[in-house]
This record gives C-alpha cells, sequence and structure tokens, in this order.
C-alpha cells in the first residue's frame, strides 16, 4: 500500500513538473507576444531626432556625429523628464504671451523665449551666482541696462523690463559676435568669453567650439525645448487648454510717493499682500521707500478672480 501511494504522488509531481515546463515555453518572451505587451507596458523609447532642427533661423548641423549625439541627449532629457515638461507647457501659456511681442518689437528672433525656459523653469529663481527672475539677469548687468536693482526694489523680478533688458544684451552680443547661436551662448558665457574662445580656437561658429558643460549644452538644449513645447502630441505630452496656466487680468496703478504698509495698500483694491506681490514680485519689502518720487506701476487684479 505504501509503495502503491509513493508512486502516485512521483507520477503527480512528474505531471506537475511537466505542465510547468510547458506553460513556461507558452509564456516565452517571443517576437510577436512582446511586441504586444509594449502597446500596454510603460516603455522609455529612443527618439528620432529631426533632421530640420534650427535655432533663429540657424540650423543646426546634425550630419555632424558629435553634434547629432549632443542634440539627441536633450531630447531625451527634457522628453522623459516628464513633469518638469508638463510644467513649462502649462508656465508657457501664461508667460509667452508677455515674452513674444517685446522680443518681436526688439527685432529679436522669437526662438529666445526658449533661452528664458531653461535659464529659470520661467520661474523668478535665484542662481547660486546671484542671478534673478525669469531672465537670470546679474545685479551688475540689471543696473548696467536701466533697472532698479537694492533691498527695495529690484526690477529683474518684472517680467516685461527684465525681457527688454535681455533683448538689449542679445542684440549687442549679435553685433558683436556675428550669429544669433553664438549670441546665445554668450547669454550664458558673456559676450567676452565666447570671444575669447573664437580666438584660440580660431573657428568662427558655435558648433565648433569646445565649451565648457554648461555652455557646451546650452543651445541644444534651448533647441530640444523648442521641439518639444512645439510638438506635444509627438512626445507624448497629452493636455487640454484648460490643464495650462493663465494669467489674470489686471490693471495698473500710478504710484510716485513712498507706500508706509503694503497690506494697507492691498486691501484698499480688496486683495491681501500676498496677491499684491504674486502680481509683482519686483516690490522687494513690504514697503516702498521711494524717495526720489519716482514713477511706478502696480499691478492690481481685476476683480472676482481671487477669493
Amino acid at each position: 500500500m505504501m509503495k502503491t501511494i509513493q508512486r502516485f504522488l512521483a507520477l503527480v509531481g512528474l505531471l506537475s513538473l511537466c505542465l510547468l515546463f510547458i506553460y513556461a515555453l507558452q509564456d516565452a518572451p517571443t517576437d510577436e507576444n512582446f511586441e504586444k505587451q509594449l502597446i500596454n507596458d510603460y516603455n522609455v523609447y529612443a527618439l528620432q531626432v529631426p533632421e530640420n532642427l534650427s535655432f533663429a533661423g540657424e540650423r543646426v548641423p546634425l550630419e555632424n556625429p558629435d553634434i547629432l549625439e549632443r542634440m539627441d541627449r536633450e531630447l531625451l532629457v527634457n522628453t522623459y523628464w516628464q513633469s518638469n515638461g508638463l510644467l513649462m507647457f502649462k508656465r508657457a501659456q501664461k508667460y509667452f504671451p508677455i515674452i513674444e511681442p517685446i522680443l518681436k518689437k526688439n527685432g529679436v528672433p522669437d526662438d529666445f523665449k526658449y533661452l528664458a525656459v531653461i535659464e529659470s523653469g520661467l520661474t523668478n529663481a535665484v542662481s547660486p551666482a546671484g542671478a534673478r527672475g525669469v531672465w537670470q539677469i546679474m545685479k551688475a548687468t540689471g543696473r548696467e541696462n536701466g533697472l532698479e536693482v537694492n533691498d527695495n526694489v529690484d526690477e529683474r523680478y518684472h517680467l516685461e523690463k527684465a525681457t527688454e533688458v535681455a533683448c538689449n544684451y542679445l542684440l549687442k552680443a549679435k553685433e558683436q559676435l556675428g550669429s544669433w547661436t553664438l549670441a546665445a551662448a554668450a547669454y550664458n558665457a558673456g559676450n567676452a568669453g565666447v570671444s575669447r574662445r573664437l580666438r584660440e580656437q580660431n573657428v568662427t561658429d558655435y558648433y565648433d567650439l569646445l565649451l565648457g558643460e554648461e555652455t557646451g549644452r546650452y543651445l541644444f538644449r534651448i533647441v530640444a525645448l523648442k521641439e518639444i513645447l512645439s510638438n506635444p502630441d509627438k512626445y507624448g505630452f497629452n493636455f487640454r487648454e484648460k490643464d495650462l496656466y493663465s494669467n489674470v487680468p489686471t490693471f495698473k496703478v500710478e504710484v510716485d510717493t513712498a507706500v508706509t504698509d503694503f497690506t494697507k495698500f492691498a486691501e484698499q483694491f480688496g486683495i491681501n499682500y500676498k496677491i499684491l506681490k504674486l502680481h509683482n514680485p519686483w516690490l522687494r519689502e513690504p514697503h516702498l521707500n521711494n524717495k526720489s518720487r519716482k514713477q511706478y506701476y502696480i499691478e492690481i487684479p481685476k476683480e472676482g478672480y481671487y477669493n
């Protein structure tokens, strides 16, 4: 009896092993079922670098294998940093309508709005070196271009005025260096720095320069953001118009005296100090000194947009 049971259990074990083997063979990742799984699973794909990429009307020479690899890197990094990418789409909807007409008025190519994207992520960022605002302007550069920069008022945070300064800088760089790509590089490394590298290496084009890591990636990052933000569906970004950020309509209040308390000032217009600062980040303190009786314009949101 015992031997019969042992034989039966051995037979059951053998059959079980056979069935497992057959199941494993059926479930093996053949080319056909692997392709079916790709449709439903999350995957990371190699990207096809477009052949016709350009910046400010200047073609990116992708036939150069080094240029192709560097462009591919920035497209991959920025495509698969999905959370940051979605934020760029959202913020661009809010800030590009302010930036674009200022670029156009000054004769600066529209592509330079993407420079602001890589500089600050379209936020009032502060760099370790002390650059500030959407355009990341240094204190000395701001003052040289007519901005008020002190503890009380810092117009590097004033988007319209800062965009004018950026345009002025870029136009001078283009005149000195000869191309918009070099002007963009100079925004990162300075006119003197780029000019010195051009002389030392005896070249005339950004794509022929050997540069440090940051400036070497700079233009490729701009072009990558231009390509992605111009083609959301192509790069897998899905959103509705209502998902994007928008500007709250405002009106301007002229002030040519000191303001002792911005909390009380804001309350006159049915808002609080926080909302006043959201629309006027260049006001750095809860009061305005204005000893010189300068004329300022303070943005006040129209009624009904904040509780």
